[in-house]
């Protein structure tokens, strides 16, 4: 049988990594992860200065042979060697979650990476966050937290296994802001004041379908619909553009949508599909258009 979520996308493959010494087990897996990555914001959190070139350019890579390319320069060793914070890939959530979705994915475990909001970093407010989503073989689905260890987090549950409640994917996000279940300004990037409210929850919802159809984006990525500002980078900015009755009905239908050929559906959409020209706003760069390469480099 095909899974579709078995299948490794252009920005997950490993490529040639071996795969033959790496542990099967998701918990040793995600362990794994955490020993090959930092988070750049957490340099006092781990008490690790990081070098400025990493901080500004090592998560700007889109593909898991690059993470890998890079890990491998700074230490040819199997990727099951402990290792310095100088020898790690300087990463962000979504580095994590991507980097355990292609282990999972290549030692038999079916996962995606699902973009929404986190409530355990800051009290009563939703973090954009990214995770792991795996499969167990009765068919149920769990929500793991690779950037989320014992060692420099004390959360009251298994980041193996993370509460729908404390991670909303992002529909869930999207419904309870609509519904007025929740306040939008309580949803955005904790660090960056200007990054919240609805607009960016719009965002997520897209990213994340992007995603589940195997198209792993940046955080910072956006296109049609998921555009938080409509102009050409080269230009001032104007006001976000006003969504239409029929546009909202759409992101509704992603929020709600559930089974994988739902999804892949409602990504055919022009207003949802990924083309090749993006913007990106990414944080030490700035708003710019990246053009997505026919295929990831090697």
């Amino acid at each position: 049988m095909d899974d579709f979520y078995l299948r490794q996308t252009p920005y997950s493959d490993p490529g040639d990594l071996d795969v033959t010494d790496l542990p099967r087990d998701p918990r040793e897996l995600t362990r794994l992860v955490r020993n090959l990555m930092v988070h750049r914001l957490e340099e006092e959190r781990v008490g690790y200065e990081i070098p400025e070139e990493r901080l500004h350019h090592d998560a700007e890579s889109r593909y898991v042979t690059v993470i890998l390319r890079i890990l491998r320069a700074r230490r040819n060793a199997p990727l099951t060697r402990r290792r310095s914070y100088d020898e790690q890939f300087v990463g962000t959530c979504r580095d994590y979650s991507l980097l355990l979705c292609s282990l999972l994915r290549a030692t038999g475990t079916p996962s995606r990476i699902r973009g929404g909001y986190a409530t355990y970093f800051v009290e009563g407010f939703h973090d954009d966050h990214w995770v792991t989503e795996y499969r167990l073989p009765d068919g149920t689905w769990r929500l793991a937290d690779a950037q989320v260890s014992a060692d420099f987090y004390d959360v009251p549950f298994d980041p193996m296994d993370v509460p729908r409640n404390r991670f909303l994917v992002a529909g869930q996000a999207w419904q309870a802001c609509r519904a007025g279940a929740a306040d939008p300004e309580t949803f955005g990037v904790w660090a960056d004041p200007g990054l919240r409210g609805l607009p960016l929850v719009l965002n997520s919802v897209v990213l994340d379908l992007a995603a589940r159809n195997g198209m792993e984006p940046l955080p910072w990525d956006s296109w049609g619909l998921s555009q938080l500002r409509k102009h050409d980078p080269l230009t001032e900015p104007t006001e976000p553009t006003e969504l239409t009755e029929d546009d909202l009905a759409l992101v509704d239908a992603v929020a709600a949508a559930r089974t994988h050929e739902e999804a892949r559906r409602l990504h055919a959409d022009p207003r949802l599909t990924v083309p090749r020209e993006i913007l990106s706003l990414a944080p030490f760069h700035g708003l710019r258009k990246v053009t997505l390469p026919s295929s990831p480099p090697v």
